[in-house]
């Protein structure tokens, strides 16, 4: 269990600092008192993060939490966590359930979702609230620095925070900035959609370093940089590393690492989180362990598990897995009663109104599948809309024939890379969609296209009548890969390149950069107070 105290060190500063809108611990209540734990699962970005703080001095982890309602509980902002990554403190922006609902499930969501993942037509101005959008990442910004030294490296994550670079380099001009998104990074046709693409832009040049997870990403962001800001490519490289540079649909053959606008550079970094095969063997060697996944195997009994797992979200490609799996029960009849789906398809918060329209697809299809070919002793499709323990999923993971993962878009997809880490007894099949982060790093994987029909049918179709000897050679391959490429060596080459911007700020005299210069070389300073917010579209 995590120890927490309550601190009050308002003038301790730190040199290094994440802002990340998700707290660094499962936040529960028992008996009263309210108990910080570690995350359940090992895997993800949250743990990944929590590694860096095993060796920081001084870290901080700001992060957002609902204020509650009046007179009902006091609120407690900033806390100190000892826990088995380290001491660190995390700092909670109170936002009220108004700043959430506008910021996180509408502007966020409504918007910026459907933008990221290359779904224009989805992309909803009317809900948008720009000056709350731009409040709430102020609000984040100034919580930084106030726990950041003038020099101190803050490394701020995922698109709902895009303006906290512009804030923060006005707060603090000397302190390192970098900025890692989670999520894919669209073409800039498809990101010149939103109207303050200006805005956002300006404000992720404001940073040291920019990182995606494949080079794709971040080769779309340097052509937005270069056509709407005019920053010009100074470096560009080989693609290297855990990624096949042609061949699919997300390669890319070279891959810009350093840009230059009004005389600063700006390094942009492609590499992928990784998992923890060392965490999930370790678990799936265990006896509880090994009875569970013997449990399954008996539940299941000569029938062949597909497993899918991912959230109800409309680019999660769920909808198009269904359809093809009933298409599978409709052209090999010979199948039914031989294989069964479990489709883990985990709800989103009351909140998020969006995808509420994709859970009562996901659940229709479930039903209509179910009533056209179950019978007493057969039910085609397990759906859990519930989060699954990762301890259990990784038992399903162990046990299950073939992983079926077909998002139309996704930024990495990690569920690919914990079933291939758990694969340590019979292999199974892996098919995994052209378009999430994760297919240039897994050549051996089935690849399918879930835009069609006749791509689906054909992925499901090779991986039940692969041989046992083609499974285990594409699952070997893939299971070197992931354990080299784990998050041990994702969090190395984060550092790697961290150091460098030190070693860089050292050699320029303790500058991260020159200011912007005019055609005659006089300085120009920002316009306006440190912390004014963007011009609204």
């Amino acid at each position: 269990m995590t120890e927490a105290t309550q601190t009050d060190a308002k003038d301790r500063k730190n040199s290094f600092v994440i802002v990340y809108h998700r707290q660094p611990y499962e936040e529960v209540t028992e008996g009263g008192k309210t108990i910080y734990r570690e995350n359940k699962s090992p895997n993800g970005v949250v743990p990944a993060l929590k590694g860096f703080f095993s060796t920081a001095k001084d870290a901080c982890w700001v992060a957002w939490k609902q204020s509650p309602a009046p007179g009902k509980a006091m609120f407690q902002r900033r806390i100190h966590i000892e826990d088995s990554y380290g001491s660190y403190d995390v700092v909670r922006l109170p936002l009220t359930a108004e700043q959430v609902k506008s910021f996180y499930h509408v502007t966020s969501k409504e918007a910026f979702w459907p933008i990221l993942h290359s779904f224009p037509w989805l992309f909803n101005y009317d809900a948008v609230d720009w000056d709350t959008f731009c409040e709430v990442n102020r609000l984040f910004a100034e919580a930084a620095c106030e726990q950041a030294t003038d020099d101190a490296f803050i490394w701020v994550h995922d698109y709902n925070l895009w303006l906290v670079p512009h804030y923060v380099r006005r707060m603090k001009p000397n302190a390192r900035i970098a900025f890692f998104h989670h999520t894919p990074f669209p073409a800039p046709d498809v990101f010149n959609v939103v109207p303050w693409r200006k805005e956002i832009l300006d404000s992720l040049l404001k940073c040291d370093i920019v990182g995606f997870h494949i080079p794709r990403y971040a080769e779309n962001f340097a052509s937005l940089a270069c056509s709407l800001a005019g920053a010009k490519r100074l470096t560009r490289r080989d693609v290297e590393g855990p990624f096949n540079p042609t061949g699919a649909a997300l390669s890319e053959p070279e891959v810009t690492t350093e840009l230059t606008i009004d005389g600063r550079r700006v390094e942009i970094d492609a590499w992928p989180i990784g998992t923890n095969p060392e965490v999930i063997n370790k678990h799936l060697s265990t006896f509880e362990a090994g009875g569970r996944v013997a449990d399954i195997k008996n539940q299941i009994g000569e029938r062949r598990l597909l497993l899918s797992v991912g959230r109800v979200d409309y680019t999660k490609g769920t909808k198009q897995m269904l359809e093809a799996f009933d298409r599978l029960l409709a052209r090999r009849p010979e199948l039914r009663g031989k294989v069964q789906l479990f489709c883990v398809a985990v709800a989103a918060a009351d909140g998020m109104t969006v995808y509420r329209a994709a859970q009562r697809e996901i659940e229709r299809l479930v039903g209509a599948i179910n009533g056209r070919y179950g019978n007493l002793s057969w039910t085609p499709i397990l759906l859990s809309t519930r989060p699954v323990p990762f301890d259990e999923l990784l038992c399903y993971y162990s046990a299950a024939d073939v992983c079926w993962i077909t998002p139309l878009r996704d930024g990495l997809n990690l569920v690919a890379k914990e079933f291939v880490a758990a694969q340590n007894g019979e292999p199974g099949a892996l098919i995994l969609s052209e378009f999430t982060g994760a297919s240039v790093e897994f050549p051996e994987a089935v690849s399918t296209n879930p835009y069609s029909a006749a791509s689906m049918d054909a992925a499901i179709d090779v991986a039940l009548d692969m041989s046992r000897e083609e499974r285990e050679s594409r699952m070997e391959s893939m299971r070197r890969r992931v354990n080299r490429w784990d998050v041990n060596h994702w969090a190395h080459h984060v550092q790697e390149r961290f150091a460098g911007l030190g070693a860089k700020r050292d050699s320029n005299g303790g500058k991260v950069a020159p200011l912007k210069t005019d055609k005659s070389g006089t300085d120009k300073k920002p316009a306006g107070k440190p912390g004014d917010a963007p011009r609204a579209a």
